[in-house]
């Protein structure tokens, strides 16, 4: 049996980007303690997604390189712990900063670089700039190699997110999130998991951070099993509002031998109707 347990950081932030670095540390200490093959931060955990109620020019000043000390702190963590850390960071970046998420592997290199795609340009995320797409990586980790994808908070929200990172192969998404987790925000997550079957990992801040309320989740994606009668409930892990690290352990054999001979994902698409998705 292949099981990948994911460690989901739900963290409060710790007022400065030195202070989060520090509990930052420390909390992938505790998950590696815990067993946990990828630990997940919550959204631009470098500073705390600070971003409201303040001037724009004051927080996007606080954007780092991805070379920063607070960044290749965590690859270098990554290594001695021989465990895979998915940290969060406002990045530098022109025309505006960018909201990403680089994963380190277990060998304190970067597998996966993500910029968020969908920003809420509705509000203070106007400031950034978004993200130029999606991409998948092949994540080497105790448990063989997983293909993993990401995604983060307002991209949920447009079902493209994830199927494209499933048609790019992803097994499981990884979700950095700053927002109140509410029934249709856990119901988009479950949706992208079930008709992706793709694993999604959401990690969110707790209930003592201003507009957050915790409900981290793990959705494994798998709806059904042939030798067993009904729906199964995708959910594996639903954190309550308090802070803490909350983990989970996601079945791949099982995940993989449904998306083998399961319907949903790209089985039976139809491309050929599909034009208006992007010419409207």
């Amino acid at each position: 049996m292949t099981m990948l347990k994911i460690a989901l950081l739900q963290l409060a932030p710790a007022g400065s980007i030195a202070g989060n670095l520090e509990k930052g540390i420390a909390a992938c200490r505790r998950a590696k303690a815990s067993g946990a093959d990828i630990a997940l931060f919550p959204e631009m955990f470098s500073i705390g997604y600070d971003i409201y109620d303040r001037p724009a020019e004051e927080w996007t000043a606080e954007a780092v390189s991805d070379g920063d000390r607070f960044v290749c702190s965590f690859g270098e963590l990554a290594a001695e712990l021989d465990m895979s850390v998915g940290i969060t960071f406002l990045e530098k970046h022109v025309p505006g900063p960018r909201n990403t998420l680089m994963l380190f592997d277990g060998h304190g290199k970067c597998a996966l670089k993500y910029s968020k795609v969908h920003t809420c340009d509705f509000d203070a995320e106007a400031a950034l700039s978004p993200g130029e797409g999606f991409s998948v990586c092949e994540l080497d980790t105790a448990e063989g190699t997983v293909k993993i994808g990401a995604m983060i908070c307002f991209d949920r929200e447009f079902p493209e997110s994830a199927r494209i990172l499933m048609l790019e192969g992803a097994e499981v998404i990884l979700a950095p999130n700053a927002c109140p987790m509410e029934i249709n925000r856990l119901s988009a997550l479950r949706t992208r998991a079930y008709e992706n079957m793709c694993a999604v990992a959401t990690c969110n801040y707790p209930d003592s951070v201003p507009d957050c309320n915790g409900h981290s989740t793990v959705f494994d994606g798998v709806a059904w099993l042939r030798d067993e009668p009904g729906v199964r409930d995708m959910c594996i892990l639903e954190a309550d509002g308090s802070e803490g690290i909350f983990t989970a352990e996601i079945d791949l054999d099982m995940l993989r031998e449904y998306r083998a001979s399961e319907v949903m994902g790209k089985t039976y698409r139809k491309v050929r109707a599909y034009g208006p998705l992007t010419s409207i």
